[in-house]
């Protein structure tokens, strides 16, 4: 019963790597073409050269060979998203940015955000008012990724950060910055706590 099988070792390896291979373009990133390419590899290689390759030999080559496509596979980015940010969880919309398709208002709404992954667009409301189309919008809550909370850009105002770093630019602007400041405010903290 296996003496079948083992004098057609090497057309039933090409023949099981090619359909993994097919598995994997119906379903790509399924990391079946690595396992698919080692053992069309091995195979076409006993087809091409008939000798009797002892089951073993077959085996140290599907392994040789399937090495050498995770490396390739690993190394060269052949889906396209090596290096680029994708969304794994809901929290991880928070603070990313798009603009709206469908006016948000707070029941509803629709947005498109920039680095939103595979399905960019999202239901979702605002905290007070209304939000025109094409206004770009930030998420506040991504709300489990059902129905984030988003506020308008141009709503958000000045925090306190931004007023220091405007006080800061101005004073260092001013060429007479230090003189017009009176001796107790040119005091640094250091001497203030003495």
């Amino acid at each position: 019963m296996l003496e079948p099988l083992l004098g057609n070792m090497p057309l039933a390896l090409l023949v099981a790597g090619l359909v993994l291979m097919a598995l994997e373009a119906l379903s790509p990133g399924a990391h079946l073409i690595v396992i698919g390419v080692a053992l069309v590899g091995a195979g076409l290689i006993g087809v091409i050269f008939p000798s009797p390759l002892s089951p073993f030999i077959l085996a140290a080559l599907t392994l040789a060979i399937g090495l050498a496509a995770a490396y390739v596979y690993n190394e060269f980015d052949f889906y396209g998203g090596k290096g680029t940010a994708q969304t794994t969880d809901s929290s991880s919309l928070s603070g990313t940015t798009g603009y709206v398709t469908e006016t948000v208002t707070n029941r509803g709404g629709e947005v498109k955000l920039d680095k939103g992954g595979f399905a960019p667009y999202y239901s979702a409301r605002s905290t007070s008012g209304t939000i025109e189309e094409g206004e770009e919008v930030i998420v506040l809550d991504p709300g489990g990724g059902n129905v984030l909370t988003v506020e308008s850009l141009g709503a958000i105002g000045e925090d306190e950060i931004d007023r220091a770093l405007a006080r800061d630019a101005t004073a260092s602007d001013s060429p007479a910055g230090d003189d017009e400041r009176g001796d107790d405010e040119s005091e640094t903290e250091t001497e203030k706590s003495r």
